[in-house]
């Protein structure tokens, strides 16, 4: 009896011990990310057959299956994983590829997500962190949102009607520029290494050195009536006068440094002229125009410049609307460039200096000595390498 007794406790310990085996395996399959990505794929799965895929399916399909790259690559390589344990894992994950195969097969626009250059969106990347979150992973850090102005959508290109049109009013047919051998220029910053004597030299300048070029004494000018130049803006439209073509203007805020550039773009002739500048000081650039050089017509582009004029002298385009106007800009026959508030261009990487320092490239191709102007009158903030892109623009380097 004692016997009986021993055995049929021993049977249910045994018969305890497998069911707590059992909860303990499903348990374990039960935690990680593979169940979360099994569910996952079954709901696309689901939504290809009923024939209802949103764009949320297509994103979760893309997470699923980057997900489960990532997850292969970990359990091959996982050192510390029993083989059993990984030939599971292994088999699960194929499992999950084989659904995705079969939904690629039925829905064949899903075959693009599965290439390695498939574009990752932002919602793509939240939706994978939060797959991990639930996976129990540590979800992949957050990157940076772009500036508003670089943002891939931004890259839509347009031509204004009116560009169009001075373009057809030329009787003759544009030069193709793509067959020249561009010309060797000749910079006295050419070679790299006077870079950082340079840039050190801005930093830690001598006591008392100068930080400007000397510029020759003002010279006779023709001004509209009431109009009056201080000193300073009379000897810089002087040293256009005398064939200079390069300016970096860092006067303060309110020493006029946008009638200098005016004034030196009229001395220097330089028309058609393309002003860059902040969005806040576009009718007031129009303004300023119509005050210093009255005889030149002055066009402000908004948007997509649907009511821009094509044959103005002077066009004021501001940062974020630039991207849109690259491709007819860079071609327009500009002699000419000014770019307000400098500063803005200092972050080379920004798609915002990009297009600045690719227009003004193709100005210099085209055009024999143009008139190249930066202004700004905000100090540096981060450092001194912060003049690269600047010195850039006006073709110093």
């Amino acid at each position: 009896m004692d016997l009986k007794r021993r055995v049929l406790a021993t049977g249910t310990r045994t018969g305890r011990n497998a069911r707590s085996s059992d909860q303990r395996r499903r348990h374990r399959d039960e935690d990680g990310i593979l169940p979360v990505l099994a569910r996952a794929v079954r709901e696309v799965e689901n939504a290809v057959q009923r024939g209802r895929v949103t764009q949320l399916d297509r994103t979760k399909y893309q997470v699923i299956a980057l997900l489960a790259r990532e997850e292969r690559a970990r359990v091959r390589t996982a050192t510390d994983l029993p083989d059993s344990r990984r030939d599971t894992e292994l088999k699960r994950l194929e499992g999950i590829a084989a659904i995705l195969a079969q939904i690629a097969a039925s829905h064949p626009t899903f075959f693009e997500l599965l290439q390695d250059d498939a574009e990752v969106t932002s919602e793509t990347r939240s939706l994978k962190r939060e797959m991990q979150r639930q996976g129990g992973l540590e979800p992949d850090a957050e990157e940076p949102e772009p500036e508003p102005e670089d943002l891939p959508g931004a890259e839509r290109q347009v031509v204004p009607q009116s560009v169009v049109r001075r373009r057809m009013a030329n009787p003759f047919m544009a030069p193709d520029f793509s067959v020249l051998t561009p010309r060797p220029q000749s910079h006295h910053l050419a070679g790299w290494e006077l870079i950082g004597p340079l840039l050190n030299a801005f930093e830690h300048p001598t006591p008392g050195a100068p930080s400007c070029m000397a510029l020759p004494e003002a010279a006779e000018l023709k001004l509209p009536s009431a109009a009056e130049l201080m000193p300073h803006q009379a000897r810089l439209v002087a040293a256009a006068q005398q064939g200079h073509r390069t300016f970096l203007l860092a006067d303060e805020p309110g020493l006029g440094k946008t009638a200098q550039a005016l004034l030196a773009a009229q001395t220097a002739e330089a028309f058609p002229l393309l002003c860059v500048v902040p969005n806040v000081v576009k009718t007031n650039w129009a303004r300023e125009v119509q005050q210093w050089i009255p005889r030149r017509s002055v066009t402000v582009v908004h948007g997509d410049g649907e009511d821009m004029d094509g044959f103005a002298d002077v066009v004021v385009i501001n940062y974020a609307v630039l991207d849109r106007h690259v491709g007819w800009m860079a071609e327009h026959g500009f002699r000419g460039m000014v770019v307000d508030e400098a500063h803005f261009i200092k972050n080379k990487k920004s798609q915002r200096s990009q297009h600045v320092l690719e227009i003004a490239d193709r100005i210099r191709q085209r055009a024999a000595r143009p008139l190249m102007m930066a202004l700004t009158g905000t100090p540096l903030i981060n450092d001194i390498d912060d003049f690269r892109a600047i010195w850039q623009f006006l073709g110093w380097i």
